[in-house]
């Protein structure tokens, strides 16, 4: 059976804060990549956003075109 020393309990010690750095540690690298995942991901939002804006006035226009385009055929 072992004894806990103090020079043993010490080393625990310092073992289990050496462990709780590791973890800040990667936990900051986590949140770091999440935030910029979380900035390329608006950044592609944005981009959709605007192409379902330009695909949708296209559409309209082609409308308004063939409308046009039909009613100046009829008269």
């Amino acid at each position: 059976m072992s004894r806990w020393t103090d020079a043993r309990l010490d080393d625990l010690n310092e073992r289990v804060a050496d462990m709780g750095r590791r973890m800040d540690e990667g936990f900051n690298r986590t949140h770091a990549d999440l935030q910029g995942l979380r900035a390329e991901t608006r950044a592609e939002i944005a981009a959709l956003h605007r192409l379902i804006l330009q695909v949708a006035g296209g559409m309209f226009a082609t409308l308004a075109v063939g409308f046009a385009g039909l009613i100046a055929t009829q008269l």
